[in-house]
């Protein structure tokens, strides 16, 4: 019996491209995985590549090339394109632990030599002084009511209190501010990556998709090279866009506009059928025969050994829950990580109005904050006039924005306790305790198991919402 082996090829000595190839010959090679790759080099490699993942479309090959790219001082509009994509991994640039310096933001491109832009830079800075006054009284608030421990000193101590008032000061940042993002992606997820930023209405993203396509070309010279701009995403674009004749404000913040009332015993069915033998029809027809406290403690059986880092089965995946969330953009931040959700949010706008943090208004500041804001929304109706897209730039943080999503439970139970937790942001913390309500009015055999600390709430953070 051949001795087992598990060894790592490593990128200190092969290059991407050789790792995918040498990958995905095991298929048809009797050679280990160390020879195939010893008998490669790039140009081999490239070959092969142009013959089988481009000539006759074998693109799972370009998921064992895998790169790491760092991405610096980019607005987070253009984050938000490149984050969009579900497969790859991101680290950026916290709004909630980093202070911004009073220069860092993105003037968009489109306004060179436009007589808008300097009104635009005008508005940013205001937005970022704005934002740096508010620092000091939300901190001394904040400083009152977490003193200093004994033999703390002032960088623990600050370090320790820092997001409690950062997290509110934050609101008056906009999407023009800077950024740094971290971004980890097979080479298959960056090639349409690379497509979607190519054809973005935003000229920043379009050249960040050109300088990522190059980079990319230097690890993975093939696999990234027929990345071009899409036609039909560009079209889509043009043909929906402002077409919408129905606007208004949101009755309900968070709103469950579609789910299946039996999913419960679906869910229970599918459990059934994974440990037994029976046709998936004869496990459904045996859970919907069941009293209500037969059911009940089969949820439990399901749930309720539940540790704290445990994931639940794969058969709570047989479910969708369909959401129409309001949430302020700083929320969206947090939202949007949670990629195996569809999501679809509408555009940046100023035109669902914006939430005002209690410790904003408890610290005196609530009326230069109000001002501000008010002041970019005046500012942001002008350039939308010329170009919406580039008005988005200036909204900040605080303004409120639409976003559809459709999850199951297994990522509803991830999102929810993960985003209700005492640590999270506490809007994000609204949306999840929302998100939690709806789903626990409709299934509660199945919610009730998702853990939510009952003191933690976050009602007393906003003056307005």
């Amino acid at each position: 019996m051949p001795e087992r082996k598990i060894y790592l090829l490593s990128p200190k000595k092969f290059s991407p491209e050789v790792i995918a190839v040498a990958f995905a010959k095991t298929s048809r090679s009797p050679l280990s995985f160390q020879e195939i790759a010893d008998e490669l080099n790039d140009e081999s490699s490239a070959e092969f590549h142009e013959k089988w993942v481009v000539g006759y479309g074998h693109a799972s090959v370009a998921e064992h090339a895998v790169l790491h790219i760092a991405i610096e001082n980019i607005s987070r509009m253009a984050i938000e394109c490149i984050e969009s994509n579900r497969l790859a991994s991101y680290t950026e640039k916290s709004t909630r632990y980093q202070k911004w310096d009073a220069d860092a933001f993105v003037i968009p491109p489109e306004l060179d030599g436009h007589p808008l832009r300097d009104e635009f830079e005008r508005t940013v800075k205001m937005l970022f002084k704005t934002y740096a006054d508010s620092l000091a009284p939300t901190r001394a608030l904040v400083m009152e009511r977490f003193p200093r421990r004994e033999n703390e000193t002032d960088a623990l101590w600050d370090r320790r209190i820092r997001s409690k008032y950062v997290d509110a000061c934050r609101f008056l940042l906009p999407a023009a501010s800077i950024a740094n993002v971290g971004m980890t992606a097979n080479a298959r997820v960056l090639e349409s990556a690379i497509r979607k930023m190519l054809s973005h209405p935003l000229e920043e993203v379009r050249q960040i998709g050109e300088r990522v396509k190059a980079v990319a070309q230097g690890e993975t010279p093939t696999l990234v090279k027929y990345a071009d701009a899409v036609p039909y995403l560009e079209q889509a674009e043009k043909d929906f866009s402002g077409k919408s004749d129905q606007p208004g404000a949101p009755t309900k913040l968070t709103s469950l506009i579609d789910f299946d009332p039996n999913t419960e015993n679906k869910i229970l069915a599918a459990t059934l059928y994974r440990f037994g033998d029976m046709p998936y029809e004869n496990a459904l027809a045996h859970i919907q025969k069941l009293t209500q406290t037969e059911r009940a403690k089969l949820a439990e059986k399901l749930l309720g050994g539940l540790d704290k880092h445990d994931i639940p089965l794969r058969e709570l995946e047989y479910s969708r829950y369909t959401f129409d969330l309001v949430m302020d953009q700083g929320a969206y931040f947090e939202f949007k990580r949670h990629r195996i959700m569809s999501q679809t949010p509408q555009a940046l706008t100023v035109n669902l109005g914006y939430a005002i943090p209690s410790l904003i208004t408890e610290a005196g500041f609530q009326s230069a904050y109000v001002a501000a804001m008010d002041a970019a929304a005046e500012t942001y109706q002008k350039l939308a006039a010329f170009n919406p897209h580039v008005a988005a730039y200036l909204v900040p943080n605080g303004f409120n924005r639409r976003a559809l999503a459709s999850f199951n439970l297994r990522e509803a139970y991830h999102f929810v306790q993960l985003r209700a937790a005492k640590n999270a942001h506490f809007s994000i913390r609204r949306v999840a305790r929302e998100v939690y309500a709806e789903i626990e009015k409709q299934h509660p055999l199945l919610a009730k198991n998702m853990r939510l600390p009952d003191e933690v709430t976050w009602q007393d953070h906003f003056t307005s919402y």
